[in-house]
This record gives structure tokens, sequence and C-alpha cells, in this order.
């Protein structure tokens, strides 16, 4: 199973680089000015390029801006992507991954505004629920430590595990448990490739992007993340950029009446922030 994972993550790379590419032609020089109106927008496949899709550029449409989405199915390239100017601005990442990465990659990237998240949720279509879990069953989650960490908060939402007090609850990682009463094996992968693994997993733990994109539906999780602010996700742009005209009308749509309007109807059971509730 591992030399497939491994093969598909380089192909769903290529895919991404080729999606980019063929978007781009030759990648432009990030915003030239702050009246530019052609915005090239990055999102990962599902419910973020959806919310973009539905609800925030026909919002910007008609304020005469020109759109153009680029799906992602992975979470590296779409930062990098920004960073090196080949995006004017992406949605696809939770607070705590974009602190984690931009850190740790040392990408000046700022985040402009929050946006809802369809929430992460256990799978499986071995068993209906979580009662009866049996000792030593195959839990599989996102192998990236922020997504880690937050699957590991759903388990102990649903009483699987107990994390230690104190840690860091974007760090949380196995070594962090004070309980595992059921003695799960974790099986840590890449997160695209989560839902592809449930007929090997007991139950799989997946970001509900990637759930809903693979044709899951929240309503068939066996638990539903509650989900924390800091994991909403946020909009980001290049430092530097989160001033312009442009960025400030990207914001307000994600603030606006209209769009909360569309994640009511059309996004039903997902988390927002304040400014959507």
């Amino acid at each position: 199973m591992n030399a497939r994972i491994f093969s598909r993550r380089h192909a769903v790379l290529a895919a991404s680089a080729l999606a980019l590419s063929a978007a781009l032609g030759a990648a432009p020089a990030l915003a030239q000015n702050a009246a530019k109106k052609n915005l090239l927008i990055g999102a990962t496949a599902g419910s973020n390029y959806d919310l973009l899709q539905k609800g925030i550029v026909p919002l910007l449409q008609k304020k005469g801006y020109q759109i153009k989405l680029v799906e992602f199915n992975d979470y590296v390239q779409p930062n990098l992507a920004l960073s090196d100017g080949s995006l004017d601005a992406n949605f696809f990442q939770h607070r705590a991954y974009f602190d984690q990465f931009t850190a740790d990659r040392k990408l000046a990237l700022t985040a402009i505004a929050q946006g809802p998240v369809a929430p992460m949720g256990v799978y499986s279509k071995k068993h209906k629920t979580l009662a009866n879990v049996k000792t030593g069953a195959k839990v599989a989650l996102p192998n990236d430590p922020s997504n880690l960490a937050r699957a590991l908060l759903v388990l102990q939402q649903a009483g699987l595990v107990q994390i230690k007090p104190g840690v860091n609850p974007a760090r949380i990682s196995e070594l962090d448990l004070a309980a595992n009463p059921h003695k799960l094996k974790f099986l840590p992968l890449e997160a695209a490739q989560l839902p592809r693994v449930l007929e090997d997993a007991d139950y799989v733990v997946v970001n509900g992007n990637f759930a809903i994109s693979s044709g899951l539906k929240l309503s068939e999780a066996v638990a539903l993340e509650k989900t924390p602010d800091q994991y909403l996700n946020v909009v980001a742009v290049k430092t530097g950029n989160e001033n312009t005209e442009w960025a400030k009308d990207l914001a307000a749509a994600y603030r606006s009446p209209e769009f909360k309007a569309v994640v009511d109807s059309q996004f039903v059971g997902y988390a927002k922030p304040a400014t959507l509730r």
C-alpha cells in the first residue's frame, strides 16, 4: 500500500503543477498595482474550491474582477505558489496549518479573512458507529503535523483517546496521548489519500474538503468535529498585498451577507467564523 500511496502522491503533485501551469501560461508577476482586476486564486479540491466558485467569484465579478481558480490536491503547493507570485491569493488551509507552515518555510504570507470549513470527520465502511470499538482497531489519519493534531483532537472529542493536559493543540502527536484505552493503531497518510483507504482501515479521519471531493457526505461520518476557531480556513495573500484594493474586496466578500446566504443554503453543517454566524 505504501508504494501505491507514494506514486499517487507524486502524481497528485504533478497534476497540481500542470493545472497551475495551464491556468497561467507563463506565471505573471504578482500584483503589479493595487488597481489590478485580474485575480488568480488557488484552492484545494472539494468544498474550498466550491465555496470560492459558488460564493466568492460571483461577488467579485460584480465588482469588475476577472477570476481564475486553480485547483490543488495537496497542502504544500498552494502556499509555495502564493509565495513565488504564481497566485494572488489562496483559500485552502486552517489557521493552525497556516501559522505552522509559514513559520517552518519562512514564507512572508498574510491571512486577510476567515472562511467556512467542512468539519473533519471520522468515516468507516466497516462500522456504523464508534460503539464497541475493537482493541487494536486501525485508524488512518493525516500525516502533516497540524492536521494530525487536529485528528487526535477529533478522536478525543469522540471519547476514543485522551490527550495530556497543557500540550500545544497545534502540535499534538501520538506521544502526547495520556490514554488510548482501545490500543488504536494509527496509520498517518497524506491527507488527500485518506478516502482511498476506507476499505483497509477500521476508521479514517478525513479533512472535510477531501471527504466531499471524494464523494463522502458529512452526514455519513460516524463522528464530526466540533470545530474550534483555529481550524477555520483563512484567505491568504503575499505579505505586502494585504492593503491593496483587490485584497480588501476579497476579504470583504468573505464577510458579506451575500456570501453568508450561499453558505447557509448550500453548505449546511459547515463550521463558520463569527462574521457569518
